[in-house]
């Protein structure tokens, strides 16, 4: 992928990442789920001016919905990634 916008997708704001961020310095993130973990490092570095040590992925299913009486929908599909920045870096969330 070239863009590294169409990479990452939005930066995850919960209460498990605001922890795994002071803790730890890493920070969750949507990201396509076409991209590996080589694009998603390139993307961070190029977006946010900073050095990645390390990307972990999960590919997390959609839910199962109900959409009318006896009709099942599923929501989408997407990817997470956690990114481990070198000590001193940050992300700037808001």
């Amino acid at each position: 992928m070239n863009d590294p916008y169409s990479v990452i997708k939005t930066v995850r704001i919960t209460e498990k990442g605001t922890g795994l961020a002071e803790k730890h310095n890493q920070y969750q993130l949507e990201v396509d789920r076409t991209a590996n973990k080589i694009d998603i490092r390139r993307s961070v570095e190029k977006i946010f001016s900073v050095k990645v040590l390390r990307v972990n992925t999960i590919n997390c299913g959609g839910k199962k919905k109900r959409l009318r009486q006896m009709q099942f929908g599923k929501t989408n599909d997407w990817k997470k990634a956690f990114v481990t920045l070198k000590e001193g870096d940050k992300i700037e969330l808001a």
